[in-house]
């Protein structure tokens, strides 16, 4: 196990495995670092180094009771970063975790940094408004907080279903998906649960995907019932310079999860590493 301080002296949990250039996975929201075990392996057994950490308020990392932004998350991802003194770095970041990369380099540029790839990534913006209609309807996000507050434990294994397309004929979502979902959502505390849903609905990150100026992948499911395609992927696509984007037909959410759609992003995965 282990443990960054940040400059606030909050502690942020990590997972290294491997040896090589570093590939830094940033989950996603109600997740913890578990999310990325199956790419971890894949990467370490490759010639790369994974590190994999928890945000403060999910997992085994702090659990303060304030600091849920994305200027504080990339600044805790810059703390993981200097403090490892990792370089040469490709950061990979899941759903809310999109916004916590885009806003690290945003904030503390790409001296540290080769590569990036956006998988189901929140950016450039969720909320729906007059310019952005293909976004996310407010009300959608108050009835999220309010699932959380009634009874959090119900609504994860509700959200699960969404999560991962569980609802789709045909589709590959194991029981095992379903739980591991709800096992580590019930790990992120109640107070980062809800303050994180004003944050990724609102932040707008279109100024952050401007400053990138390395090789990024962009990966999204077109069948994604939590983060829209249209309102996020292709239009990080093309605000990132020189951007790749790869959509995978009928896949849900949960890409890195599921079986199938697993597979595929892992090979993805590895020949950007290696490209």
């Amino acid at each position: 196990m282990g443990l960054v301080s940040t400059r606030d002296g909050e502690q942020i949990f990590y997972k290294d495995w491997g040896s090589g250039r570093p590939v830094v996975f940033i989950h996603g929201w109600p997740l913890n670092a578990d999310a990325w075990d199956d790419q971890m392996k894949v990467v370490a057994e490759n010639g790369f180094r994974g590190i994999a950490h928890d945000r403060r308020g999910h997992g085994r990392s702090s659990q303060p009771f304030n600091g849920y932004d994305f200027d504080t998350f990339a600044d805790d991802l810059n703390d993981l970063m200097t403090g490892l003194d990792l370089r040469h770095a490709t950061l990979v970041a899941h759903s809310m975790g999109g916004g916590e990369l885009a806003r690290y380099i945003g904030r503390h540029g790409t001296g540290r940094v080769d590569k990036a790839v956006l998988l189901s990534a929140i950016t450039p913006l969720m909320l729906q408004g007059p310019d952005n209609p293909e976004g996310v309807p407010e009300q959608v996000f108050e009835d999220i907080k309010k699932g959380i507050l009634k009874e959090r434990s119900q609504y994860w294994k509700d959200a699960a279903e969404g999560f991962f397309s569980a609802n789709r004929p045909g589709n590959n979502v194991t029981q095992g998906n379903k739980d591991a979902f709800w096992f580590m959502a019930m790990h992120e505390n109640i107070q980062a649960g809800v303050k994180c849903v004003d944050a990724f609905a609102r932040t707008d990150f279109h100024d952050d995907l401007r400053r990138f100026d390395i090789p990024t992948l962009v990966v999204h499911g077109d069948d994604d019932q939590i983060v829209p395609i249209d309102a996020t992927a292709r239009k990080s696509a093309e605000i990132i310079p020189n951007a790749v984007l790869k959509v995978y037909e009928g896949a849900s959410h949960g890409i890195a999860l599921v079986p199938g759609d697993k597979e595929k992003f892992n090979q993805d995965l590895l020949d950007f590493l290696k490209s």
